[in-house]
């Protein structure tokens, strides 16, 4: 499976970078190509405007400062795989790669977090205002807190979006037992997992989390990605809290496509071959 996915994940980034260097061509957008034998395209603010991002969802997230902080985050390898530039700085969100940067073009696009249809699509009621990086507190054994990076809550909704990654991380099994309720959210033995590690580690920990919390919790997939929604399976089948394993559920973009603005359809469609 991790082959398999390796292979999914590249076919998806070069997809992406060559559907984002026609882009940002066709539009005049300022931005770079990452070091390496396949480009990612990083983007550069101009003025009020952002190549990475709908118009109208970046004028939303630049005026909301729970959301602008997110635009502030450095890219992890702005050192080793971008050039320098003007502003020197690289931010995560500025790469034609990042599932954070879908995520926020498609929920901060005004009227989709009230949309009816949404909501309904995502199993909520209307009208919650997403918090993205939003911080769950997973209990630990030892009576402490794992302070987790959920990529967004809306409502009582924890959400997961995943792009081009290869996989939901890996940890060791020790690490997956220091939570307290590992035992009794899950049937050990069903779990994906090696003789030493758990390779849906990030997976385990949100339900835990949404256990914990008492929330739902969505995987947001690309469906060219039939990999990473095979280990989501995966590790849902090994859920044995019945109404937990009701409240975890997969949602691909082209789905959820079907349920959002035109206009906002178009651009997911020209820029992440969302359709």
């Amino acid at each position: 499976m991790l082959r398999a996915s390796a292979i999914y994940a590249a076919q998806l980034r070069r997809e992406l970078s060559e559907r984002n260097q026609q882009y940002a061509k066709d539009h005049g957008l300022p931005h770079c190509l990452s070091y390496g034998g396949q480009p990612v395209v990083c983007y550069e603010p101009a003025g009020v405007l952002h190549g990475n991002f709908h118009p109208a969802s970046y004028e939303a997230i630049r005026t909301n400062p729970g959301w602008a902080k997110r635009l502030k985050k450095a890219h992890t390898s702005k050192r080793t795989s971008l050039p320098q530039n003007d502003r020197g700085f690289w931010a995560e969100l500025d790469s034609s790669n990042s599932s954070d940067a879908l995520l926020m073009n498609i929920f901060c696009f005004p009227g989709v977090a009230e949309s009816s249809r949404v909501a309904g699509l995502l199993g909520i009621e209307p009208n919650a205002q997403p918090q993205f990086g939003w911080k769950a507190r997973v209990p630990l054994a030892n009576g402490r807190f794992d302070r987790t990076e959920v990529d967004m809550l809306l409502g009582t909704l924890m959400m997961e979006a995943k792009l081009t990654e290869a996989d939901f991380q890996t940890r060791s099994k020790d690490y997956a037992r220091a939570y307290r309720d590992f035992k009794k959210v899950f049937a050990l033995s069903e779990l994906p997992q090696t003789r030493d590690i758990y390779p849906c580690y990030q997976l385990i920990r949100n339900v835990l989390a949404a256990y914990a919390n008492h929330f739902s919790f969505c995987v947001l997939l690309d469906q060219r990605r039939p990999d990473l929604i095979e280990m989501w399976y995966a590790v849902m089948r090994a859920i044995k809290v019945h109404d937990l394993r009701l409240r975890c559920k997969v949602l691909t973009y082209q789905e959820l496509a079907e349920a959002l603005p035109d206009d906002l359809r178009v651009f997911l469609s020209a820029k992440y071959g969302i359709a």
